[in-house]
């Protein structure tokens, strides 16, 4: 698998029934080391920029999610990916979303129009119908953080629909519980989430992909690992700026 593709699988989160935002802020940066086995193999970053933008009379969100492999292991699989969304702020809902990817040669340049009034995405010139409240593979991040799962019951499944490779995608999520873990950040209090995935095709078990979210009011991603049916790649939180609200961090 890509070492980076599994993170638009990983990234989203929960159910679409609440749209205020109280998880995140303009000038939040979330950075995260990735490593493919015991090799230190590149970094994702997402931030949300400080630009006040506005996309015809509409205040947005401007949110860049960035992953790309280091030098040294850009002989093996190069990754140069950058993904860009403006979310509503008054919806948590997108507007815009831009995809520029390449890996390993494979390219994708992609731009989406939600037209969320209209349950219509314009994507690179197509028009297709989608249910109310669609996500991106960005936005989704973004919407889910503001999900109120503090009642979640261990087994439960959530879900959040996204539009991906311009089709309607169900991303689902079991909680699994709470622990704390051990984090570049420091010990932090997580709650643990297996992403439901489709076994035999990248994965063996359906638990081979687990998420920790801090549980806070944040519901920040500390750790991402996923045991894939050749290697494994973990993705953790190395640093973290302009936060809304505090870390859950036990020292």
């Amino acid at each position: 698998m890509k070492p980076f593709a599994w993170m638009a699988v990983a990234i989203p989160l929960l159910t679409q029934a609440q749209t205020r935002n109280t998880a995140f802020q303009d000038g939040e940066k979330l950075t995260y080391r990735v490593h493919y086995g015991f090799v230190d193999a590149g970094t994702a970053e997402l931030e949300l920029k400080q630009d006040n933008k506005m996309l015809g009379n509409m205040a947005v969100y401007h949110a860049v999610g960035i992953g790309h492999t280091n030098r040294t292991f850009d002989w093996f699989f190069k990754v140069r990916d950058r993904y860009e969304t403006y979310i509503d702020r008054s919806t948590l809902n997108p507007l815009l979303f831009v995809r520029k990817v390449d890996e390993g040669g494979y390219k994708i340049n992609q731009n989406q129009i939600y037209q969320q009034k209209q349950n219509n995405v314009i994507s690179d010139g197509k028009n297709m119908k989608v249910p109310d409240n669609i996500q991106d593979m960005l936005s989704a991040f973004y919407y889910a953080r503001n999900i109120d799962y503090s009642n979640a019951t261990v087994g439960q499944v959530f879900t959040i629909t996204t539009f991906v490779d311009n089709e309607i995608f169900p991303l689902k999520i079991r909680f699994v519980g709470k622990e704390v873990i051990d984090s570049d950040i420091g010990e932090i209090r997580c709650l643990k989430f297996h992403p439901v995935i489709q076994k035999g095709r990248v994965f063996k078990n359906e638990d081979d992909l687990n998420m920790y979210i801090s549980d806070d009011a944040n519901r920040i991603p500390i750790r991402v690992e996923a045991k894939l049916l050749v290697g494994s790649v973990r993705m953790d939180l190395k640093r973290f700026e302009n936060v809304r609200n505090p870390l859950s961090l036990v020292r």
